[in-house]
Formats: C-alpha cells, sequence, structure tokens
C-alpha cells in the first residue's frame, strides 16, 4: 500500500502571495507614476486592505466566480490593486492590450465575455470608441477618483475609488481549488483573430516561485524592480507577482515610458532591477547617450519579448547594467529560459562568455524543452543542429480559451520557434518558423543578420526578411531605419557583413526606410513589411 506524506495541504492561490507582502513586507513601499500626473506611494499593506476592498465591490456588483474582469490600463497602483482583487475573489482578470486595434479589442472583450472593463483615463477614447460594439459589458469603470471623472463621456462610467470608498474591508480572501482559472491573457494575433490563454492560479503562483529564482529574473527583498514591460503584456512577465512574493520595492512607471521619464524614475527611486523590451532600452540608451548620463544603482535588467541585439547587450553592460536575456511565450505564463552563465563560464574570455549570454538560456524549473526535425525526430544538443522548438510544463498551456483543439503535439507545445540547444542546455532561437529565409533549401537566420546590423553605429534599427529570387527562391532582403543625422550607403551596410556571417548569407539587398512598423507588444512587425516589400525586386535577380 502506498505510504502518503502527512503534511498540511493548502490550495496554491494569488490571493496568498499579496497577504504574505503584507504581513511580512507591510511597510515596502509601492511607487506609481499616475495618469493624474503625480507620483503615488503606498505600501504592500495598503495594497492589500484596497485589493479586499475592491473584492467586496464586486461582489456587490454582482460579479460572480469565474467571470471576466477586463482592464485597459498602465502598470499602476490600482492596477495591481484589481490582479489581486479580482482573482483573489475567484473572478478572472483579463488584461487586453490596449495597443491593439480597435476592433482587436472588441473581439478580445466579446470572446472573454467580460463582464466589467476597468480603464486608465488614457484610454477613455478608445473605450467610447468600442463600447457600442461590446455589448454583454455591463459596465466600464474608470480607474480614478470623482475630481479626475471625465466631465462628459459617451458611455455611463463607474468611479474607481467611489466603488472602493464604500467598502470597509472587513473581507477575507476565500479558499478554493488551486486549478481555478485566475487570469487570461491573449495572444499578439499577428496572424488570425488573437487566441487567449487562461491561467489557473496553481501555474501562477509556480510560475512567480520558479521566475523570482537566483537563476531565472533573481528578484529580492533588498531589491528595487521597476517593470518597464506592460502589465497588459503577459502580466508584466509575472513581476506583479514575483516581486510581491519576495518582498521587494516595486515601481510602477504609468503611461511615460520615453527614456528621459524612465530615467528620471530610475535615478529618483533608486531602481536596482528591470525588465523590458528590447525597443524600450533603445529609447533609453539614446536618452542616456545623447545626455552623457550614467546610473547610479541600476544593476541588472531582463530583456525578452524578441532577442536583444548583442550591440545593446554591450551598450547596457558598458554601464553596468548586466543583461539577463530571456525567453517566453504568452502560452507559457511567459517565462521559459533566462540566460545566466554557470561557475565554470565565468573564467572564459570575453568573446566566448559574451556569445554564451546572447542566447536565450537555460530553462527554468518546471519547463521541458527538445528540438525536432521536419518529421518530429528529436535532434542533439550540438549548438549545432537547429530545428522546430517544443516545450511542456506546470504553466504552459494545454489548450487555447474556449477551443476544444488542443495544439499540442504527443503532450508537447509547438513553439513556432527554430531553435538550436547546446550540451550545457543554453538554448539560442535562430528564428521564428514562419522568418527564417530558406535560399536553396538552406535556412538562413534573419535574428542573425539583424544582430549585425544593429551593431553598425548608424542603424537605429533593422529587420531582415525574405525576397523572392528565381534561383534560390528566398534571399534576405535588409530593411534598416537610419539612426537621425546619420548616413550609410548600401555598399557600406553590406561590406559591413564580410567576415562575420557566411558569405552567402549576406543579403542581396537593403532598403532604407523612416520607420519599421511595431506589434502591440513593441516586437517587429515582419508580417507588414513582407506585405510592403511582396513585389520587391532584388538586384541579384
Amino acid at each position: 500500500m502506498a505510504l502518503m506524506g502527512q503534511m498540511m495541504s493548502a490550495p496554491l492561490l494569488i490571493s496568498s502571495i499579496i497577504k504574505h507582502a503584507a504581513r511580512y513586507y507591510g511597510s515596502t513601499e509601492i511607487v506609481s507614476r499616475r495618469t493624474e500626473g503625480d507620483l503615488h506611494r503606498y505600501t504592500y499593506r495598503d495594497c492589500e486592505l484596497r485589493a479586499r476592498k475592491l473584492a467586496q465591490a464586486l461582489g456587490a456588483l454582482g460579479v460572480k466566480q469565474g467571470e471576466r474582469v477586463g482592464t485597459l490600463a498602465w502598470n499602476g497602483y490600482r492596477h495591481l490593486e484589481i490582479y489581486y482583487g479580482v482573482s483573489g475573489m475567484g473572478a478572472v482578470c483579463h488584461t487586453v492590450n490596449p495597443r491593439l486595434f480597435p476592433e482587436q479589442i472588441a473581439y478580445i472583450v466579446n470572446h472573454a465575455e467580460d463582464g466589467y472593463i476597468f480603464f486608465d483615463l488614457t484610454f477613455l477614447p478608445l473605450v467610447e470608441g468600442v463600447a457600442p460594439h461590446c455589448p454583454n459589458v455591463r459596465g466600464w469603470v474608470a480607474m480614478t477618483d470623482r475630481a479626475h471623472m471625465p466631465a462628459e463621456a459617451k458611455v455611463p462610467l463607474l468611479c474607481y475609488e467611489e466603488l472602493l470608498d464604500a467598502q470597509d474591508g472587513d473581507y477575507e480572501w476565500p479558499q478554493f481549488d488551486e486549478n481555478l482559472a485566475s487570469s487570461l491573457c491573449y495572444t499578439s494575433g499577428t496572424t488570425g483573430n488573437p487566441k487567449g490563454a487562461l491561467y489557473s492560479h496553481r501555474s501562477t503562483v509556480l510560475h512567480s516561485y520558479a521566475s523570482a529564482m537566483p537563476d531565472a529574473l533573481g528578484c529580492s527583498a533588498s531589491d528595487v524592480i521597476l517593470p518597464v514591460v506592460p502589465m497588459f503584456h503577459v502580466n508584466a512577465w509575472g513581476l506583479p507577482y514575483s516581486v510581491p512574493l519576495v518582498g521587494a520595492k516595486l515601481v510602477l512607471p504609468g503611461p511615460k515610458l520615453d527614456g528621459a521619464s524612465l530615467y528620471e524614475l530610475f535615478e529618483q527611486e533608486k531602481v536596482t532591477f528591470s525588465a523590458g523590451v528590447p525597443t524600450v532600452w533603445l529609447g533609453l540608451l539614446q536618452h542616456m547617450q545623447a545626455s552623457q548620463l550614467k546610473f547610479s544603482t541600476f544593476r541588472r535588467t531582463v530583456i525578452g519579448g524578441s532577442a536583444a541585439p548583442p550591440a545593446m547587450i554591450r551598450a547596457l553592460e558598458a554601464l553596468d547594467v548586466e543583461v539577463i536575456h530571456a525567453w517566453g511565450m504568452t502560452e507559457m505564463s511567459p517565462l521559459g529560459t533566462a540566460s545566466k552563465l554557470l561557475a565554470k563560464h565565468h573564467d572564459l574570455p570575453d568573446a566566448e562568455r559574451h556569445k554564451i549570454q546572447e542566447k536565450q538560456g537555460r530553462v527554468i524549473y518546471g519547463v521541458d524543452m527538445k528540438i525536432v526535425d521536419g518529421e518530429g525526430k528529436e535532434l542533439p544538443w550540438d549548438g549545432k543542429a537547429f530545428g522546430d522548438l517544443l516545450v511542456r510544463g506546470p504553466w504552459i498551456i494545454e489548450r487555447y480559451f474556449r477551443n476544444d483543439a488542443s495544439p499540442l503535439v504527443d503532450g508537447w507545445f509547438p513553439t513556432g520557434d527554430v531553435a538550436t540547444i547546446d550540451a550545457d542546455g543554453f538554448m539560442q532561437i535562430t528564428d521564428r518558423s514562419k522568418d527564417v529565409i530558406k535560399s536553396g533549401g538552406e535556412w538562413i537566420s534573419s535574428i542573425d543578420i539583424e544582430n549585425v546590423a544593429a551593431a553598425h553605429p548608424a542603424v537605429h534599427m533593422a529587420a531582415c526578411i525574405s525576397a523572392y529570387h528565381p534561383k534560390w527562391d528566398e534571399r534576405p532582403l535588409l530593411v534598416v531605419v537610419k539612426k537621425p543625422g546619420a548616413e550609410v550607403s548600401r555598399e557600406q551596410l553590406l561590406q559591413f557583413f564580410e567576415g562575420k556571417v557566411a558569405k552567402w548569407w549576406i543579403p542581396d539587398d537593403v532598403a532604407f526606410v523612416t520607420e519599421i512598423p511595431l506589434t502591440a507588444t513593441g516586437k517587429m512587425q515582419k508580417l507588414r513589411l513582407r506585405e510592403q516589400f511582396k513585389d520587391y525586386k532584388l538586384p541579384t535577380a
């Protein structure tokens, strides 16, 4: 007969994180730049009380367990309260990306069947536009106080602070099954309609534990953490959960994400650690370089969302900032890997160490991965063979929300990325499967091409896409945005590639543009670029 353990059984619930923070880190600060224009300060103890009041208010509005409650909001203390108040009462917190097209937002709200939507005042025009197309939303809540409520609005509005003021906070967080749904995020929807990833309390708490570990994001109570990655982008990579879990001071930047505003907040609040996509750091670095600024306390950042160019990693290292290259997906809650060195790597020459840090890194505990060829056969971990990347684990999607067909292949989730894995388990994304360039039957990594181009001093941003070639089928075309005031010719850029990549990888041409379209989460939108250049005639053709 099996012998069972004799330990307490407690469900892993999101409310336990904010209860822990309030009880053991109660005086630690949460600082927010508000849409009202000022800086707001309070503590984890204050946050937990207000989250309880919100849970009471939602109950008074008739919100039931499992009902979806949407947000259109920046990184701020009220948004944090919604994360905990909604999930803590047993409803589902659905963060909607306000950077999507209004038609996509209406589709997502209707597909999720959101009962209420909470929004920052910045997004009032957006709300007024989509509300008529979302007939099942029972109420729109402006996340402000009565003094800042809009004088006129085309939609009946509830006031967030009035909802909370009507409650006393005498509320006990309910206990329920840890496998109940806690939050909902939709994919960016670059192809077809966005799809929903429905997380559970169990998956979220486990992800928070694992992502805070030293060889993942390495969060600690001695840190001051500012997530630049928005709370509407895969729950800000889990930081609104992992930061309170460890009791670190939390700084939320609100709507002002330009280089100057971020730098001011970093210095003023003594930020030690941050996280964001490469385009954010591009703006911050340009501001600092133009004004010859340095960081006084900022020492670590996680870069994900898309591959960080090596030139960006070096630029941050020159400012004494360690870059943790990471990778994940909405379907993975999102963290899958982090590039933290092993003990044996610290004595390597800089060039060899840099090559390792440029990879997306090793899995964090809870994630399993493999690469396979076109027939599904597993490929070796030799750092050379590259194939389709598959993952599995307790915070990885099993099926999409309201879709009975599972995307899993023999229990593994196909990520859509092409990657290599070396003997030490360091994974490197070589491309998205739809972005890889197939030239004469051989694959060329668009990411490698972009990384070389981004290192040129005149290049602000570069994207590599395939262009039709009558002999080779596809050849690389480099699309470049130059830095303001910088000059570089097609010939100079192509010459820059010599000795840095295989000769047959060098792009056949360069197209200069004023901007490269970005997705709602700050990634280069290659689908639109391919459409824009679909009739492009290569000089080699």
